[in-house]
């Protein structure tokens, strides 16, 4: 059991309760997400608990691996870089817009109704943003706008007036690429990262 959180006290706790590690999920990725950043979130859980740390949020290549590893993660997991796969089963559109994606193209709405998530800038998350605006709107209300809206996104390729989301990290992912490629890509360039680290302390 490697429950998603978004706190090295989380991680704590979860380890307190039994889990066989955490997935600590940064502010970075995709879908909803908490506060804290990718690096400070996976330095403090390594800190804080004994059992394995995986690190997520803001991770698609070889790079955010090493850099994922030397905080203390004994793992990592990726989404955006694996959501624009051959494989995944949505829409060309919704993989497209990852590929167009810039370093800004996303943002958090959500926070005052409880439910902040990343989601792509476009006439949905307007819409999204207005709701959650509304001191009227809890987050299950949120919610019963932001899936259904998602689900159609990923189905039906309307990239424009549905919720997109995918991670910060979207905009250095340019090719849609086989899941055995991505692999085998993403731990070509860490080990590239590795040998290539030079340290004059």
């Amino acid at each position: 059991i490697f429950p998603v959180v978004p706190s090295a006290r989380v991680a704590k706790k979860m380890e307190d309760h039994g889990a066989d590690g955490v997935v600590v999920e940064g502010t970075e990725a995709g879908g909803h997400v908490g506060e804290a950043t990718t690096f400070t979130l996976t330095r403090q859980a390594a800190l804080a608990v004994s059992i394995p740390v995986i690190s997520a949020g803001g991770i698609a290549d070889g790079n955010g691996i090493v850099a994922a590893f030397a905080l203390g993660a004994e793992g990592v997991q990726l989404g955006t870089r694996f959501v624009a796969s051959k494989e995944t089963p949505i829409h060309e559109n919704y993989k497209q817009a990852i590929l167009n994606a810039s370093d800004t193209a996303t943002f958090v709405s959500g926070r005052r109704a409880g439910g902040p998530i990343r989601i792509e800038r476009n006439k949905a998350s307007q819409k999204h943003v207005a709701l959650d605006e509304n001191p009227a709107t809890d987050m299950n209300t949120l919610e019963k706008f932001t899936l259904p809206s998602l689900i159609k996104a990923a189905r039906d390729g309307d990239t424009e007036n549905e919720i997109v989301t995918y991670g910060q990290i979207a905009s250095i992912i340019h090719e849609i690429k086989s899941v055995k490629q991505i692999i085998e890509e993403l731990f070509h360039e860490a080990e590239e990262v590795l040998g290539n680290l030079k340290l004059d302390l």
